[in-house]
């Protein structure tokens, strides 16, 4: 996979790509798409959990293409900009598989998908993960401008 746009690109690190790194490709997409080209991807894929469709849905947010996608994608093929690492195990791998990127920024937030509660417990974390990235992805964008 190449990319000829000239935006920076924005590739999201989870290791599953199921549910942090899928939430933070779709709420930056919603608020900055026109000014980045946007991915997420996962070290071992597992697919897109149904809660993170659910709590992206709420929003309004388009979830009909999203697809959990490996590293191996964009390994050497795209020329990434920001690679944002939403998890601790994704973290302690990327430094060897991510040598390519411009920065290379850490944004660890909980794995909704591993806590274990009743469905609406679930539901709710999800939904808390959702917004500790819709808020990170704000105050980050924020800081782009100020240092332009």
């Amino acid at each position: 996979m190449s990319t000829t746009t000239t935006k920076p690109v924005v590739l999201f690190l989870c290791t599953g790509n199921s549910a942090r790194s899928q939430m933070a490709e779709a709420l930056l997409r919603t608020r900055a798409g026109d000014r980045f080209t946007i991915h997420s991807a996962g070290l071992e894929p597992k697919g897109v959990h149904p809660v993170t469709i659910q709590v992206l849905a709420e929003l309004g947010l388009p979830t009909e293409a999203m697809r959990s996608k490996p590293s191996t994608d964009f390994l050497g093929k795209v020329k990434i900009t920001y690679a944002v690492v939403v998890c601790d195990s994704a973290q302690r791998s990327c430094p060897k598989v991510f040598p390519f990127t411009f920065n290379m920024l850490y944004w660890p937030f909980e794995d909704p998908a591993a806590f274990v509660g009743t469905p609406e417990q679930q539901l709710e974390k999800f939904r808390q993960v959702r917004d500790q990235i819709a808020e990170r992805l704000d105050q980050w964008l924020v800081e782009l401008e100020t240092t332009k």
